[in-house]
């Protein structure tokens, strides 16, 4: 990639969104579905000219109710129109998004709530309740404004505008803090991640740049904080029916329709939910031949969803952004680039290739640490090929954690001599000889061995060749207090885990397969779980510490297979 893209010196997301709607106020925005009508959906469809009188509406009842530049507020509202709304209007006017995952759970949701001390909640009827209940969660909350729980609730009337010399989003200074936004907490506590005004506008002209949107086009996001990049590229927004806290259990038949119907171009998703959908399509013969792009993250794309998928889509090509919530994206690869060669490694045990870094960023290999590096001079590059840890700088790597000064020293490297500073993905991985990063695994989930350690990436996709198994997961066994290498197996009959005979035979088929690799030789512990745990955001990024707990600690029961003499 040679797209080069730096932070402006002055921004604010919500300017793409009003100047889009001054050059095309009939384009549609917005369409929330609301039922069906003679078979098909039927949405509410909001203009360019309507969406940004809803903002402009919005951004006046906030000041109304108190809600002034530079206060923190809490976003508890329904995807669709009060999301888009609400959060533009928060742009627009100065203020901080503040944006946790409702289903993380009720205590890590209240934990993250009470440390990023929101002046203001915009929400629900539920949430205004719950602020009332956890007091203590909620005891900085000032000022608190109501939102309908109704997706498709609309402040300004059909056919609005926005009122004549409104003059729109408050242009910010680039390193001013523009929202908070929460990890999944899929490795470690959730953290609150502060976004700059120039982060966000780098990070929409980057996604424009290297997937090739354009205005007019039509997107279907599968997961909620992507529709709002949306009305930033010009997009019309197609709200998916999908609970964002149960991604994967989405019916694919409303996601293939609302494809088809609405003549979607592009799409964001995770593994899981592309699965199914392309599973569903296979089924039923289904292809999607207006899909032009999908964006497919969240976790590392199994090697058959890449064929799947161009299968699926005839006409269009699936690609897989690698980055984080601190920074994102990093890198991408096309299925192009993985059928042609990289699936076939991954399968090998090579890792998972994420692609070549794209030119706004810089990536380095260097030798892992758990320590915190005061400059990155201090720090040592890894060779061709040579595994470390990945870190990454550019025009959208956040700087720092919301209120966590050792969590910000831990996970960022500040370059004193540039003025930056790089951030540790937390994640390990090599480049190779063409200058394509290869992802190994998380750097706390990598087990030591005798021989050395092993990595998820390396490990987990020789096994998951088997045609039973749905998922793997390497964890570290403990056996008289010596680690261990392990395997935990969700297969895709799920009555098979509670038959013992079938057990000890997929144990034994699993053995030979990681016989058949010098790395996964040691591996001979198999176990069988009914559903692996994932984490919320995506129902694809796996929990191998919670099901390296459960092997050692919960008395689950491993099926051993040695290789016969």
């Amino acid at each position: 990639m040679t797209t080069l893209v730096t932070a402006p010196a002055s921004a604010n997301i919500a300017q793409h969104l009003a100047a889009h709607a001054a050059a095309h106020p009939e384009q549609a925005a917005l369409k929330v579905p609301r039922g069906r009508r003679g078979g098909r959906i039927d949405y509410l469809t909001l203009s360019y000219a309507e969406l940004s009188a809803e903002v402009a509406a919005w951004r006046e009842r906030l000041a109304a109710q108190g809600v002034r530049p530079g206060d923190r507020t809490l976003v508890m509202v329904r995807q669709g129109l009060p999301l888009i709304a609400v959060v533009f209007a928060l742009f627009e006017l100065g203020a901080l998004p503040v944006v946790i995952d409702p289903g993380m759970g009720r205590a890590a949701f209240l934990r993250c709530v009470e440390h990023s001390r929101p002046r203001a909640l915009v929400g629900i009827p539920l949430a205004r309740l719950a602020s009332r209940i956890f007091r203590r969660a909620f005891r900085s909350v000032e000022a608190r404004v109501a939102v309908s729980g109704a997706a498709t609730a609309r402040l300004a009337p059909p056919g609005a505008r926005r009122p004549a010399g409104d003059r729109g989003a408050r242009v910010c200074p680039a390193e001013e803090p523009a929202a908070i936004l929460f990890t999944s907490g899929s490795t470690g506590a959730p953290k609150g991640v502060v976004y700059t005004h120039g982060q966000f506008d780098a990070q929409v002209r980057l996604i424009r740049e290297t997937y090739g949107i354009e205005p007019g086009e039509v997107d279907l996001p599968l997961l909620p904080l992507f529709a709002l990049f949306a009305p930033a590229l010009g997009m019309t927004v197609v709200v998916p029916e999908i609970d964002p806290s149960r991604p994967a259990q989405a019916d694919p038949a409303k996601l293939v329709q609302a494809i088809l119907q609405e003549r979607v171009t592009t799409s964001f998703g995770s593994p899981t939910l592309w699965g199914n959908l392309a599973a569903h399509c296979h089924r039923t013969r289904t292809t999607l031949p207006g899909l032009r792009r999908v964006l497919c993250a969240g976790a590392p794309v199994p090697p058959w969803l890449w064929e799947a998928m161009r299968q699926t889509m005839p006409n269009g090509e699936m690609h897989s952004p690698y980055g984080a919530t601190e920074a994102l994206p990093v890198s991408t690869i096309s299925a192009e680039e993985v059928l042609a060669g990289t699936a076939a490694d991954t399968l090998a045990g090579a890792g998972v290739c994420v692609g070549r870094p794209l030119g706004a960023n810089e990536v380095r290999i260097i030798a892992p640490t758990d320590r915190p590096v005061a400059d990155i001079s201090h720090t040592h590059e890894a060779g061709v090929n040579e595994i470390g840890e990945i870190i990454v700088r550019g025009p959208t790597v956040t700087r720092e954690y919301d209120g966590l000064p050792e969590a910000t020293a831990a996970a960022k490297i500040p370059d004193v001599a540039r003025g930056e500073v790089w951030h540790r993905m937390g994640d390990l991985g090599f480049i190779d000889a063409w200058g394509r990063l290869w992802f190994a695994g998380r750097k706390v989930e990598a087990v030591e061995t005798e021989r050395g350690p092993l990595y998820p990436a390396q490990v987990e996709p020789i096994f998951e060749a088997h045609p039973e198994v749905r998922r793997a997961a390497l964890v570290k066994l403990l056996v008289h207090g010596r680690p261990r290498p392990a395997v935990v197996v969700e297969l895709i009959r799920v009555a098979s885990v509670n038959s013992g005979d079938e057990c000890r035979r997929l144990a034994r088929e699993l053995r030979a397969l990681a016989l058949a690799h010098v790395h996964t030789s040691p591996i001979k512990t198999f176990y069988f779980h009914e559903r692996l745990p994932v984490d919320v955001r995506h129902n694809a990024k796996i929990h191998r510490l919670t099901l390296t707990r459960w092997v050692n600690e919960e008395g689950a029961i491993g099926f051993e297979s040695c290789p016969k003499r």
